[in-house]
């Protein structure tokens, strides 16, 4: 595997990989979702997809419902408000990965999540989580979270990404466009993650 590509799969790879297998969520036929689309969220639609998932982004706009269908290959394209859409959508899913790493609410997405449906949080939020504990309670479900894995899960989540062709949509850039890499982040200009090129950046 190329180092470029190994590199991001370090963090957000292992970040969505390790709650799949600890909570045995790895076997086919699956119906997850993936809450917020950037950087850990595009490697769990690749992931969930290799393992033969279907997969339904959960955005709060459509802006990247091409992206997310076209390029990502996604099954289904869900925004958060269309409350038509989420109707639709509700007790259909496994598991939702929630990536979003700001506050909000919790009852909308866990309405989605079939009978033991599991919320796995993956996004650091400073502020208290807020929801109704009927909606958990009826169907018994789970809010639980994760973050990176063991030594053991990374090895084995890049052999599973080696062996089932999964990469992470990176951009190189050299050591003297760190700067700008990092003004493009806080604008959330990224898809999806920055790689720096040390060896071949000028660094006299």
């Amino acid at each position: 595997m190329a180092p470029e590509q190994a590199a991001p799969l370090l963090c957000a790879g292992v970040t969505v990989y390790s709650p799949l297998k600890h909570f045995g969520l790895t076997e086919p036929g699956l119906r997850g979702g993936i809450l917020g689309l950037g950087g850990v969220g595009h490697m769990g639609i690749k992931i969930a997809k290799a393992m033969g998932h279907h997969v339904t982004v959960i955005s709060s706009s459509n802006k990247k419902r091409a992206e997310a269908l076209e390029h990502l290959r996604a099954d289904a394209y869900v925004v958060s408000s269309d409350a038509a859409r989420m109707a639709a959508a509700a007790e259909t899913l496994d598991y939702i990965i929630d990536t979003v790493p700001v506050f909000h609410p919790l009852e909308p997405y866990l309405s989605l999540l079939k009978l033991d449906g599991k919320i796995i949080l993956n996004g650091v939020i400073n502020e208290p989580l807020k929801f109704l504990s009927p909606v958990v309670i009826l169907g018994r479900k789970t809010i639980t979270g994760s973050f990176i894995g063991s030594m053991e899960e990374t090895q084995e989540m890049l052999d599973f990404c080696e062996e089932k062709g999964v990469t992470s949509m990176i951009e190189m850039v050299k050591m003297d466009y760190v700067n700008k890499a990092l003004e493009r982040l806080e604008n959330n200009d990224v898809r999806y993650r920055f790689v720096v090129d040390v060896a071949g950046s000028d660094l006299d």
